[in-house]
């Protein structure tokens, strides 16, 4: 498991970093860019303390309205982002593959099987939306799916377990930079 967080909070991290980054560039350009990292730390920080998006969804709410996304584009987006918006827990899926993989002695590499564990890990961000306890379920596909013998569960489940809050965080914070995005395609279009 101390592999795990060594590899996955330092990606966790670079994603957050990288990738908010560039979505708040897409999404309000350079003064987008500074606003989200000048606000979005309040929700950031309670997604990852919580592991809830739901629960960081009033702070998400506000930060929003200081980064200047309207009304009524952030009272869509984030309240649906909260609940099906997962790029956090589709990164935290591909990982219990490729642990589960490395476990059972399996090859993990190759376009098919490395393509097939992001449609995996998809499909399990889309399982653990808004269902309470939807991380068990999303593991319980991977093991199903995978043929992996039932003790897989539980080490799955371990691993969800450690990379909750930053996978949580990562979930939460997206909305926000994904309401800034739509808000610039709303305004291109009227």
């Amino acid at each position: 498991y101390a592999r795990v967080v060594a590899i996955y909070y330092p990606t966790a991290l670079l994603y957050f970093i990288t990738g908010f980054s560039f979505y708040a560039i897409l999404g309000g350009g350079v003064q987008g860019f500074k606003n989200f990292w000048k606000y979005i730390w309040p929700p950031a920080i309670t997604a990852f303390g919580t592991g809830s998006s739901l629960a960081a969804l009033p702070a998400n709410l506000q930060a929003a309205e200081k980064i200047g996304v309207p009304e009524d584009v952030r009272e869509i987006v984030l309240p649906l982002g909260a609940t099906i918006h997962m790029d956090g827990s589709c990164l935290a899926a591909i990982m219990k593959i490729a642990v589960l993989f490395t476990l059972y002695g399996r090859d993990f590499s190759g376009f098919e099987t490395l393509a097939g564990a992001v449609g995996v890990g998809i499909l399990c961000g889309v399982v653990m939306s808004g269902i309470p306890g939807g991380g068990f379920l999303g593991e319980a596909l991977i093991v199903s799916l995978y043929g992996f013998g039932p003790e897989a569960l539980f080490i799955a489940s371990m691993i969800g377990t450690v990379v909750d809050s930053p996978a949580t965080m990562i979930n939460s914070t997206g909305d926000t930079a994904a309401a800034m995005i739509v808000n610039k395609y709303i305004k291109t279009t009227n």
